[in-house]
């Protein structure tokens, strides 16, 4: 099953969320498998695992690194179970300094600040791999898709860093502190 196919929208990493969502509940609509009561066994099991095709698909395309992971992929180079480590010095470099700081909020003299300052790191560095890994994924080029592989694998570092400010957040002092990333 081809996910963006499935959801009648083009083969892109900047995807229209609405649409797949609008996309997702008309599919469930017709495959769900209450409308299917009355069918033969084999007919009630088709559509349960068509139902579950499709949230697997919503939950891959829905998510950013699932969804470059899947992409990729398709063109032919499947990072989704390697246990390949980063091999950029300077972005490991980078990573190590921003655990550092994560380590460091709680204990700064404005942790408001240092916080804001953190989510506007990890923000900028969500952003630059995005669109760089846009643009590689729409080429045509082997190379590209090996770049595109490396920026994956710096978008999970990125997402990892992120759930862990999450945590942390729970664990500074002020229990009534909002929740400050969506």
């Amino acid at each position: 099953m081809r996910y963006f196919e499935l959801f009648a929208v083009p083969v892109d990493y900047n995807i229209d969320l609405a649409t797949i969502n609008k996309n997702y509940l008309e599919l469930q609509r017709a495959v769900h498998p209450d409308r299917h009561a009355n069918a033969s066994s084999r007919d009630k099991l088709m559509s349960v695992q068509s139902a579950a095709e499709i949230n697997d698909a919503l939950q891959t395309l829905k998510h950013p690194v699932k969804r470059a992971e899947y992409m990729l992929s398709e063109l032919g180079v499947d990072i989704r179970a390697e246990q390949q480590t980063l091999q950029d010095p300077l972005f490991l470099m980078q990573q190590m300094e921003l655990r550092e700081e994560l380590e460091e909020l709680a204990s700064a003299s404005d942790p408001d600040a240092a916080i804001a300052n953190f989510e506007k790191q990890i923000k900028q560095l969500n952003e630059q791999y995005s669109a760089q890994l846009a643009e590689q994924l729409a080429s045509s080029n082997e190379q590209q898709y090996q770049l595109a592989a490396d920026n994956i694998r710096k978008l999970k570092f990125v997402y990892k860093l992120r759930d862990e400010l999450e945590l942390s957040l729970i664990h500074i002092s002020e229990p009534t502190r909002p929740r400050l990333i969506s």
